[in-house]
């Protein structure tokens, strides 16, 4: 009678998951669709040690899960920022995966008390720069073009040179957008 719950709960489990997250392709692994999109920004000339955040987290093993970008990074308007996922997203899967491990029954509080967990941003636009990740995105840029290859990455940290002005301008210019300072800058 046991060996029978268990088919059953993986069942449930992959059923959960595939409600809970878009997949970006049957049969695809998420390494192989992500290792398609070309990093185009360089990596950080010195490594940039990740912040510590209030919860591990690795976007290596989740991507290989099958879940996407999009499926947890929302871009509400104006389009400035990506959001994290609402902790509720998160225990979708995790009130059945992982919910002994004291990192998930943190998560399960924070889910239960309807705070967000208090992510650190890793990548912050320098004051002054009128910056959208809507127009990058509407453009068809591919996240994976400016932020790696994190389908690779345990910890997320600063790995590309993303935030800098020289690597904006390179970027504009060969995809034939705009590059006269009041694209990106505020200007009293």
């Amino acid at each position: 009678m046991t060996s029978a719950r268990v088919p059953i709960a993986a069942l449930a489990t992959a059923c959960l998951l595939a409600l809970a997250f878009p997949l970006r392709s049957a049969g695809a692994g998420q390494s192989s669709m992500l290792a398609s999109v070309t990093q185009e920004v360089p990596d950080n000339p010195a490594p940039h040690p990740p912040p510590e955040q209030p919860i591990p987290y690795s976007h290596m093993a989740h991507l290989e899960l099958g879940l996407t970008c999009a499926g947890c990074h929302k871009n509400p308007a104006p389009g400035k920022l990506m959001t994290y996922p609402a902790t509720d997203t998160c225990m979708a899967c995790h009130h059945a995966i992982d919910k002994r491990k004291i990192t998930i029954k943190k998560l399960a509080a924070y889910a239960k008390s309807g705070e967000a967990v208090p992510w650190i941003r890793v990548y912050q636009v320098l004051p002054g720069v009128n910056w959208t990740h809507r127009k990058h995105l509407d453009a068809g840029i591919k996240c994976e073009t400016c932020h790696g290859q994190v389908a690779g990455i345990e910890v997320m940290s600063q790995v590309t040179s993303v935030t800098t002005m020289g690597v904006c301008l390179r970027c504009h210019s060969l995809h034939n957008a705009p590059t006269a300072c009041q694209t990106c800058h505020l200007w009293p």
